[in-house]
């Protein structure tokens, strides 16, 4: 499997790997596969690398993981030399980091930055990939790898009249690069999801007015956010063996944290009060944990929810706006749970309003208002912090062609069917990392990508060892795989909300909760056991330019 042409006919360009993205994934794809001696070309659409953190430059932006764990494993010299500033670092320093891990592995000479994979499309006699890129040209490869993220497909909503708006209108996921002051304006912030949360307290202090034009209240919980000390980040790096291993084995989610005991029932209202306030005090995506049975009891739940209901009721003085920032549409967690720096407070700022666009939703933006109820809301500027196409969206855009001519989109069109999230099956030697079917957005995400990324890199190693040519999922296994992920879904809540889990933010498209809820630590044995039994449930078929190495002859074969 080394870049070669045998005939002029070829595409000039031919590499063992084409990679789709220059995110946290694609990277670490990158460095992996030149570490293991494959040619391979990273293909970006943006003009550097980054992936989310790249696009997402909005005010207030900032990471929901501790900045310590949210970082590559992959390498100890880099865990001990970077040092975080803050307890959850902010876009800016993420994409700093990005940077520094590019320059420190020399990544950039395989990678084309402002460059979009348009086409994809598998020639079955010749065993690869013809992809089409934005300049025209097209380039040859075994294999593709979508590390293509899964929320960096921006949604712009279709709201009447939206372009007639005359001022400027920004979306959270393609911010402008340059900085963006809001100094006398009166802005407009339609969306209250996580990019939402983030920005409206950073954007009211600037603005003459803000109105937020909210559809679904959420639940978010503090960050507390703070400096981090140089103890701080030494006693973390001191524990990174257990943290590390911690993360990937044990926690549900990828994140060190203490595990709950206990169910929330089994405890009084006093001290199940009190262990509330205290998670709620220390801040973070962790006040999840604070008992094991909060995603699947909803009288469990109950109580965690009102207790949160009850912190805003506390926090924001006006009876009304508290009512209306008060989530009772879904369970707490079923949608990912934000945090925030002084979300609810914000809302007692006298130049900060809250409209109401569940039961009457936004009739039509014209020149210089938003109208809802037959009432103008006048605003200079428009900020939309709608959210992703997640999970498939970013995959959706590009023309993917697998056996006889199939696209991805045909066989996605009445949901995402994969086999551990890896592979689809008519699609060979096309690989995704962290797609639906996999933990994912559940999940630390630098924890799966690394898990993904090392399984994808085994297999290829596997492969070229035993002389085979492809790969894809086996039919009976992606089906058996796709209900397995629905039966663990459906043992818990998260199938109760309208969230992009399910992809209900997104008009028409098909509601299947797409993400793997059985835990990172389950999911990874999972994976590591089929590889072990010889990539059970893949179908593999020989290189006939190699026949009998490893005992492999040619033709289809499906390892046992």
């Amino acid at each position: 499997m080394s870049p070669a042409q045998s005939s002029p006919a070829e595409a000039a360009e031919t590499y063992d790997v084409v990679v789709v993205g220059a995110g946290f994934a694609g990277m670490y794809m990158l460095h992996r596969l030149r570490g293991l001696g494959f040619s391979a070309r990273v293909y970006e659409q943006g003009g550097g690398v980054g992936g989310t953190w790249y696009w997402n430059r909005y005010p207030g932006a900032r990471c929901d993981v501790e900045s310590m764990q949210y970082s590559y494993s992959f390498s100890e010299e880099l865990q001990q030399e970077w040092d975080w500033s803050e307890r959850y670092a902010p876009q800016a320093e993420i994409l700093k980091y990005a940077n520094h891990v590019a320059d420190r592995f020399d990544l950039r000479r395989d990678i084309q930055f402002d460059t979009r994979v348009e086409r994809a499309v598998f020639d079955e006699r010749g065993k690869r990939w013809s992809v089409t890129i934005s300049d025209g040209r097209t380039v040859q490869a075994q294999f593709v790898v979508l590390a293509t993220g899964c929320l960096s497909n921006a949604r712009k909503p279709d709201i009447n009249g939206l372009e007639n708006f005359k001022g400027p209108v920004y979306h959270t996921g393609n911010w402008p690069h340059e900085p963006v002051d809001f100094s006398g304006q009166r802005v407009g912030l339609i969306g209250t999801g996580s990019s939402g949360i983030q920005s409206a307290p950073i954007i009211a202090e600037q603005a003459k007015h803000l109105t937020v034009f909210q559809r679904t209240a959420n639940f978010s919980i503090p960050a507390r956010n703070a400096a981090l000390s140089a103890g701080d980040r030494d006693a973390f790096r001191k524990n990174y063996p257990e943290v590390r291993r911690f993360a990937r084995e044990v926690a549900r989610n990828g994140i060190f944290a203490e595990q709950p005991d206990r169910g929330a029932l089994d405890d009084s209202d006093d001290t199940r009060r009190g262990k509330y306030e205290k998670r709620w005090e220390h801040g973070g995506l962790t006040f999840m944990y604070a008992y094991n049975n909060l995603g699947l009891d909803r009288t469990a739940n109950d109580t965690a929810a009102d207790f949160v209901r009850g912190k805003i009721t506390e926090i924001v003085k006006d009876p009304a706006t508290a009512k209306l920032l008060q989530p009772n549409s879904h369970p707490i967690g079923t949608k990912r749970i934000c945090i925030d720096t002084d979300y609810f407070v914000t809302f007692n700022r006298p130049n900060v309003s809250l409209v109401d666009i569940k039961t009457t939703p936004i009739e039509e933006v014209t020149a210089h208002t938003v109208r809802v109820a037959g009432k103008d809301h006048e605003v200079d500027a428009l900020v939309l912090a709608t959210g992703f196409d997640a999970m498939t969206g970013s995959v959706a855009k590009i023309d993917i062609r697998g056996r006889e001519g199939w696209t991805l989109n045909q066989k996605w069109a009445e949901g995402p069917k994969t086999y551990l999230g890896l592979m689809s099956a008519g699609f060979p030697n096309l690989f995704i990392i962290t797609g639906p079917g996999s933990p994912s957005v559940l999940s630390n995400m630098i924890v799966s990508i690394e898990q993904h990324v090392d399984w994808i890199a085994d297999c290829l190693t596997n492969m070229r060892k035993r002389g085979l040519a492809t790969i894809e999922a086996g039919g009976d296994a992606e089906e058996k795989w796709v209900a397995h992920v629905n039966e663990v879904a459906q043992g818990t809540l998260y199938p109760q909300a309208n969230s992009w889990y399910m992809g209900a933010n997104i008009p028409s498209k098909p509601r299947i909760f797409m993400p793997y809820i059985g835990g990172v630590g389950t999911y990874r044995r999972i994976c590591d056991e089929v590889a072990a039994k010889g990539y059970e449930g893949f179908v593999m078929e020989a290189d006939a330019a190699a026949p009998g190495r490893d005992g492999v002859g040619q033709g289809c074969m499906t390892p046992a």
